[in-house]
């Protein structure tokens, strides 16, 4: 059954998803599954112990993630904030967070090899390895297996609870319109944000920066919590605008609300090139061995050209696309910026993590796409079944009246 939605103006709109969801989901699912096996199978075929599919893996499982991460981070911003003229776009960033959870039954091809034994993504898992290195030897308080699993649990545990929260009582608010389950929300998420940070930084540096156990950065987490904000504020664009060419929240979602969208994502794209700038600017200048050893092997080969494309197309590029006021009051305008830097997010994580593989060639080949467009079926499989036949905007929320009625001033 379609949901409708009287406005202001007394117009009548389909705010959900048609009833074919589901069986669109499972063809996706299946879809999904088989590009992966059929990465496992060009996999097998390098003659690596698997060693690039599981990196090409941790690429797309992290690009994800961020997606979902970024999500919950957006949803708790809001309420902390009190926004009113976003709640009219958060049921999208809700059902983003709401993914969380299947990159939790995700993230288990990665966990249960090493359970095993595996020692293909993280070489500090290799006993012979710590014992003849002094640094590793250091950091194996830190960097061992039950420690590693117990805080993989623990960040799937937080964010799968935060995210809970927050699905239940919007869904709840749809149903009674009770205006205290905003006010419940609202104190939730200051401990929230703060149990975010920790986490995602902690995250980031177990499933990312120990790939290369000797170097560190204090920043690191911050650099992918950036690049993560900015990937969910260009999916959320691109999904609103795909739901309005399709009929959809056609009253509910104005060109005031692209344009507040706009701006974030503008700033977020700023604070990923200022955080970006930092890391390198500080590692460049000490020149400090254990420090360089990361950035090495991203200035040779086929990487150079990546980090270029990183440094024009991530930051330079975007920032005069999206610095005019037109540009942001444009949907169209808007959604191409969007997937440009939703690109240019993957390729900022594919550039994290995959130089750790030794690559002859180009820096993408047909395991990364397969990776890429597999799991991108599954999170959008798993989008479409979160959404259902939902409301795709929150249809009592005591604030929505404010949203809809939202002026840019």
């Amino acid at each position: 059954m379609h949901t409708r939605l009287t406005s202001t103006r007394g117009d009548r709109e389909s705010i959900s998803l048609p009833d074919s969801v589901l069986r669109m989901s499972r063809i996706l699912i299946v879809v999904g599954v088989l590009l992966l096996l059929l990465a496992v199978v060009f996999g097998l075929l390098r003659g690596d112990g698997l060693s690039y599919f599981y990196h090409a893996y941790l690429v797309n499982f992290c690009f994800f993630l961020s997606l979902s991460l970024g999500g919950l981070f957006f949803v708790a911003l809001q309420h902390a904030s009190r926004a009113g003229w976003s709640v009219a776009v958060r049921r999208v960033a809700e059902i983003l967070a709401a993914n969380t959870l299947l990159m939790a039954l995700l993230f288990l091809p990665i966990l249960v090899p090493l359970l095993f034994g595996s020692s293909v993504l993280y070489k500090w898992l290799d006993p012979d390895v710590v014992r003849a290195d002094a640094i590793l030897a250091g950091k194996s308080a830190y960097l061992n297996l039950p420690f590693f699993v117990t805080r993989a649990v623990a960040f799937f545990a937080v964010w799968g609870a935060l995210v809970w929260y927050f699905w239940r009582r919007s869904l709840e608010q749809d149903e009674t319109g009770d205006a205290s389950l905003t006010l419940r929300m609202e104190r939730v998420s200051y401990p929230a944000l703060l149990v975010f940070a920790v986490t995602i930084t902690f995250a980031a540096v177990d499933w990312i920066m120990s790939l290369t156990p000797h170097w560190y950065s204090t920043i690191f987490g911050v650099y992918y919590f950036s690049g993560a904000v900015v990937g969910c504020l260009a999916a959320v664009i691109l999904i609103l605008t795909g739901l309005q060419r399709t009929g959809r929240l056609l009253e509910s979602v104005t060109v005031e609300h692209y344009h507040e969208l706009g701006k974030l994502l503008f700033a977020f794209t700023i604070f990923w090139g200022y955080i970006a700038f930092s890391q390198y600017l500080l590692i460049w200048y000490a020149n400090i061995p254990e420090e360089t050893t990361w950035y090495l092997p991203r200035q040779r080969g086929g990487w150079v050209a990546v980090s270029l494309i990183l440094l024009f197309g991530h930051l330079l590029i975007p920032f005069v696309g999206l610095i005019s006021r037109e540009a942001k009051r444009r949907p169209a305008i808007l959604a191409f910026w969007a997937a440009w830097l939703l690109v240019m997010h993957w390729l900022d994580v594919h550039y994290l993590i995959m130089p750790n593989v030794e690559i002859i060639g180009l820096p993408v080949g047909p395991i990364d796409v397969f990776c890429l467009f597999g799991m991108g079926l599954l999170y959008l499989a798993g989008f479409l079944l979160w959404a259902g036949s939902r409301p795709l905007t929150p249809m009592r929320d005591p604030r929505l009246g404010e949203s809809l009625g939202f002026e840019n001033s």
